[in-house]
């Protein structure tokens, strides 16, 4: 099959291969229960979070940069992807959680087709979709996830290997947002979408204009302002990503949600910008 599931499109045959996405077949590097999603998300016994290896964004601060790369990890097959649903379900988590899977739409679709969990399903996503390939995924999906990195093609072209990010980010989320929330009586999400969005060093402008498309997306939505960027990845060139951002910046930004009137929001406290809180991959 010639890959077309990303906006880059590249028609790899990734049978033998590898994409634009860094990868040949399906590879993971991690899956275990997480506790440091948002709270319904990891809730009581934590999220059942599938990392899947490669990504066609590129991003040069990604603190999972080993695995983006697809310099770890390791092949499984659909039948191994459907067994690990089981065996995380079996474990006690809340949720399945595919952390990055649109290179791998159809694998893991096929993976649902073989055993389809009794749990909901979140789909984690850096938010560089082709709504085409959101419409196969709304099959099995219960919970959006996806990050909004950018609507500056300035700051994408200069972060990312991808200026037309927001071109495909935007529309993307708006249909994501279409998704109704709903909680069971513990408080524990079964549906619904979340907004999660970095502040970057010297990024407040573009956040606030985040911020700012959010609000006007159904109220339904949850956003979440995270506040963890780290100095990661391939960033010795970018001088103003080698630190963390301040407090004045994400009190700018924090503004601009109250001003927004946002009132679906989680915020991430200062203190998990640590790598400690980046996984210790298994593969």
């Amino acid at each position: 099959m010639n890959c077309t599931q990303c906006p880059v499109s590249c028609g790899a045959d990734r049978s033998k291969n590898k994409g634009a996405c860094s990868v040949q077949g399906l590879k993971i590097a991690k899956y275990y229960l997480h506790p440091f999603e948002e709270p319904p998300i990891s809730f009581k016994n934590g999220s059942g979070c599938i990392f899947f290896c490669g990504c066609p964004l590129k991003c040069r601060f990604c603190q999972n940069f080993e695995v983006s790369r697809a310099q770890r990890g390791k092949d499984i097959s659909v039948k191994e992807l459907a067994d690990i649903f089981r065996e995380l379900e079996d474990m006690g988590a809340d949720n399945i959680n595919l952390v990055t899977p649109t290179q791998y739409l159809s694998d893991i679709a096929e993976a649902f087709s073989i055993y389809k969990p009794h749990i909901p399903v979140i789909y984690n996503t850096h938010g560089y979709e082709k709504i085409e390939s959101l419409k196969i995924a709304d099959t099995f999906t219960d919970i959006w996830l996806p990050d909004l990195k950018f609507i500056s093609p300035e700051l994408s072209a200069r972060y990312t290997s991808r200026p037309d990010y927001a071109k495909y980010a935007l529309p993307a989320v708006e249909f994501m947002a279409q998704k109704p929330a709903a909680f069971d009586e513990d408080g524990k999400m079964l549906s619904g979408c979340i907004i999660r969005h970095l502040i970057m060093p010297l990024g407040v402008e573009d956040s606030i204009n985040i911020v700012n498309f959010v609000a006007a997306l159904p109220r339904t939505v949850y956003f979440s302002l995270m506040s963890q960027y780290t100095p990661c990845g391939d960033i010795k060139d970018i001088p103003e990503l080698n630190r963390r951002i301040t407090s004045r910046e994400y009190k700018k930004v924090l503004a601009a949600v109250e001003a927004a009137g946002l009132e679906n929001v989680f915020l991430q406290d200062k203190s998990s910008a640590e790598q400690s809180f980046i996984p210790k991959w298994d593969y």
